[in-house]
C-alpha cells in the first residue's frame, strides 16, 4: 500500500491484480459538503463511464443487469451502493474493502472521473501526486534490480574462484586472502573501464618484487579543468 497528500488529504493507494486502485473513501473527505459515494455512483453520466470501462478491460461484466440498473438512474429513487452494484454487474472497477485499510477503492481510471466530481482542481492535484508516486516506485524498482544483478555478478565471480583458483588444501585464512586479492583485480578493472569511458589517461600501477602492495596513479584528462569552470 502507498500514499499520497492531495490538498491536504491522505489518500491510500493499493494494487488489485497489479493494478492501481485509489481509495474513494479518503478522496472524498475533500468534497465540501455532506456527500456519499453513492451520490456519485447514481449518477447516469458516471453509470455511463463506468459501462464503457468494464466494457473495454472486463469480459465479464454482467451487460444485461448494468442496462437495467443504467435505466433507473434517473429517477429520484435510485439508489445502490457499490457492494450492490458489483454483486449484480460483476464489475471489476470499483470495489468495496474491509479491514483496517478498508472503504471503497477504483480502478485509478474511474478515481480519475472521481476527482473530477469534487472539483477539477482536485483531479489535476491527484493526478500530478499520481504520477509523481508511479516516478518514484520506478526509481526504487530500478534501484533495487541492479542491487539484484551485483548481488548475481558477485555469487558468479566467489563461485568462479572457488571453483577455479583456490585449492582444497587451503586453510579459511589462506582462501580469504585469495577472495580478497581477485575482488581487488575486479574493482581495478572497473575503474579501467570508467577511465576509458570518460577519455582519461590509463592508470599507473607500482608494486615491490613480492607484490605485498601496489600503487595506483589516476590521471586526470586534458580538459578537465576547463569543464569545471565552464559548468560542464
Amino acid at each position: 500500500m502507498s500514499k499520497i497528500i492531495v490538498k491536504d488529504t491522505e489518500i491510500n493507494v493499493v494494487q488489485i491484480n497489479e493494478e492501481d486502485y485509489i481509495c474513494l473513501t479518503d478522496m472524498i473527505k475533500a468534497k465540501d459538503g455532506d456527500f456519499f459515494i453513492t451520490d456519485w455512483l447514481r449518477n447516469r453520466n458516471t453509470l455511463e463511464y463506468i459501462g464503457i470501462w468494464e466494457k473495454v478491460y472486463n469480459p465479464n461484466f454482467n451487460y444485461g443487469e448494468f442496462a437495467t440498473i443504467r435505466n433507473q438512474s434517473g429517477l429520484n429513487s435510485f439508489k445502490i451502493s457499490v457492494k450492490e452494484f458489483v454483486a449484480k454487474t460483476n464489475a471489476i472497477c470499483i470495489q468495496a474493502k474491509a479491514g483496517r485499510y478498508g472503504g471503497t477503492y477504483a480502478h485509478k481510471d474511474i478515481a480519475f472521473e472521481f476527482a473530477m466530481w469534487i472539483s477539477p482542481e482536485f483531479k489535476i492535484y491527484i493526478v500530478k501526486e499520481f504520477q509523481r508516486l508511479k516516478t518514484e516506485e520506478q526509481k526504487l524498482l530500478g534501484w533495487s534490480a541492479k542491487r539484484e544483478l551485483t548481488k548475481i555478478n558477485y555469487r558468479i565471480h566467489t563461485d568462479a574462484i572457488k571453483n577455479n583458483l583456490i585449492p582444497v588444501e587451503l586453510t579459511s585464512e589462506q582462501k580469504s586472502f585469495i577472495y580478497a586479492d581477485e575482488a581487488d583485480m575486479l574493482n581495478v578493472r572497473k575503474i579501467i573501464n570508467s577511465l576509458q569511458a570518460n577519455g582519461s589517461p590509463l592508470p599507473e600501477f607500482e608494486t615491490d618484487e613480492a607484490h605485498d602492495y601496489f600503487v595506483t596513479r589516476l590521471f586526470i584528462r586534458e580538459g578537465f579543468y576547463d569543464e569545471g569552470e565552464n559548468g560542464g
